[in-house]
This record gives C-alpha cells, sequence and structure tokens, in this order.
C-alpha cells in the first residue's frame, strides 16, 4: 500500500493509475516472473553508478578515483554509460567525467552554466553536451537512453571551477554555474534525490509537494556540507522512504557518520528506513 504523503491530493490518482498499470503488467507477465530492478552502486563520496530497469546507465557525480573507492579500475571497467549527472563545479563531483564521456560517449546533463564551463574549461566533448540536456532550476530533462526524467532543484552550495594550469597572476578558478540537487524519476523503478552539496534548507519541503521520493541520497559529512543533525531534518522535510548517507568518511573533516545520522533521525521521530552503504557495494531497489 502506498504511504500517506503530505504532497498533492492529484497524486493519488496517478498512484491509483499506476497501481492499476502495475497489476495488469504482472498479470501479462505470468507468474514467477520477477519484475526488472534499479542497480544501484556508490564508489564513494557522492559518486554513484545507476544502472535502471531498462538496461540504461548513468552515472552522479562520478568521482571514481576518490580515495574511498576500493576498486581503482572502476573507469576503465565502465563500458556502456549513457548519460553523466553532476550537481556542480567542485573537483569531488564533476571528477572523472570527461575521461569517462570520452571513452562512454556519454551526454553531459547538468546546469547551463556547468554545461558551458565544463566544454570550454575541460574539453568535455561539445557533441556530447547540448542544450537538450542541459538546464536550470524548475526545469525537467527527459533522459530516453535510459528511461528516466530529471528535474533540477535547489542546493546551497558553491560551484566555482578549477582552472587547470593557471597562467601566472591569472585566475585559477571560474564560476560553474549554480550548485544544484536532482530529482531523477526512473521508470518502472525508483525515484531518487541526489542533494548534491547542500545545508539543510526548507524549500526542500517543496520536494515532498511534487515528488514521492523512494531513496534519498544525503550528504552528511559536515565542514562542507550538512552534518547529520542537520540532514536529519532534511530527510523529514523531504520524506522518503529510504535515506542513503553519502559525502562522509572520505577526509577526516568530513566526519559524520550513518550511525549519528540515526540517531538524530530517531531524535525527530524520521520513519524513512536508514540504508548504510559501503563504497563499492551495489543494492537494488
Amino acid at each position: 500500500m502506498k504511504r500517506q504523503h503530505s504532497g498533492m491530493m492529484g497524486r493519488m490518482g496517478v498512484w491509483l493509475a499506476c497501481g492499476m498499470a502495475a497489476a495488469a503488467l504482472g498479470l501479462a507477465a505470468g507468474a514467477g516472473q520477477a519484475a526488472a530492478k534499479t542497480e544501484l552502486t556508490w564508489y564513494g563520496q557522492a559518486a554513484f553508478k545507476v544502472v535502471t530497469p531498462s538496461g540504461g546507465v548513468f552515472l552522479i557525480d562520478p568521482w571514481l578515483a576518490n580515495p574511498k573507492n576500493p576498486d581503482k579500475a572502476a573507469v576503465d571497467k565502465l563500458s556502456r554509460v549513457d548519460y553523466i549527472l553532476i550537481t556542480h563545479a567542485h573537483g569531488d563531483h564533476v571528477g572523472n567525467a570527461v575521461e569517462i564521456a570520452k571513452k562512454t560517449g556519454a551526454q553531459l546533463v547538468t546546469t547551463a552554466g556547468l554545461n558551458r564551463a565544463l566544454q570550454s574549461v575541460y574539453g568535455y566533448p561539445k557533441e556530447q553536451a547540448g542544450i537538450g540536456t542541459s538546464g536550470n532550476v524548475g526545469g525537467r530533462i527527459s533522459l530516453p537512453k535510459v528511461g528516466a526524467h530529471v528535474t533540477i532543484v535547489n542546493a546551497v552550495h558553491g560551484s566555482s571551477l578549477n582552472i587547470p594550469k593557471p597562467a601566472e597572476g591569472a585566475n585559477a578558478v571560474t564560476t560553474g554555474g549554480n550548485p544544484v540537487g536532482l530529482v531523477i524519476e526512473i521508470e518502472g523503478g525508483p525515484t531518487l534525490y541526489h542533494t548534491g552539496d547542500t545545508d539543510v534548507f526548507t524549500d526542500m519541503k517543496l520536494i515532498d509537494e511534487f515528488f514521492d521520493v523512494d531513496v534519498m541520497l544525503a550528504c552528511i559529512g559536515d565542514h562542507f556540507t550538512m552534518g547529520p543533525s542537520r540532514a536529519a531534518l532534511a530527510v523529514e522535510f523531504v520524506n522518503p522512504r529510504q535515506v542513503i548517507p553519502m559525502h562522509f568518511g572520505t577526509f577526516p573533516l568530513l566526519s559524520g557518520t550513518p550511525e549519528a545520522l540515526q540517531r538524530e533521525m530517531s531524535k525527530r521521530g524520521v520513519k524513512a528506513d536508514l540504508v548504510a552503504m559501503s563504497p563499492g557495494e551495489t543494492r537494488n531497489f
């Protein structure tokens, strides 16, 4: 049964219709045939790979070379990547995006400002960074190769892009668009909310108003983002079914822990299930 939800009442009709459609598909498929799952791999920090029920593949904030990823050949092992989604311009989120794009042909999905910056500064292939997969806050982008849609939402953070080998006396950074979060609706799968790097802010309640989030990928590291206490409030605002902590433990300054998040969620009476993953781990949803 669908949970009670604080968002728009109009979604009840959508849920009913989806439930009826799913039941019909289940009967058509025949007893014992399992529905395809969505596969989620966490590489550490904010980097994820998602394999959708249709077989499409996308990455989010693909710093696969981060020190907590146990698979040092992770980039080399990638074959199919349809899209690369990036929340903001910091190096631990842009990560290996350009290298992976040149290897796989992946299209860039990000804000219009970061799209242009990554092409001009880092050489992201122009033909893979079109206007169709760039946008801004509030915009919904279709990702047909993976059977999904992504909506760009606010985040409270920075987004400067480091310039490689700047000339002496020249700027070492440039603007990289606004920092954002991403709500990803997967056809036949879960709705994911990747917070990007952010503090909690009250407009997170709008995510619960417009979306029924199944899995929230929430930064908890503290110092550069919200820590466990503030992240627990963010989870309360978003009202997901499950929350996966991220962006913690990569460096000593990122001191937040899943255990601390669970304690803070319990204090608030937040009902979401906490799913603590280890770097390199894959789960199905």
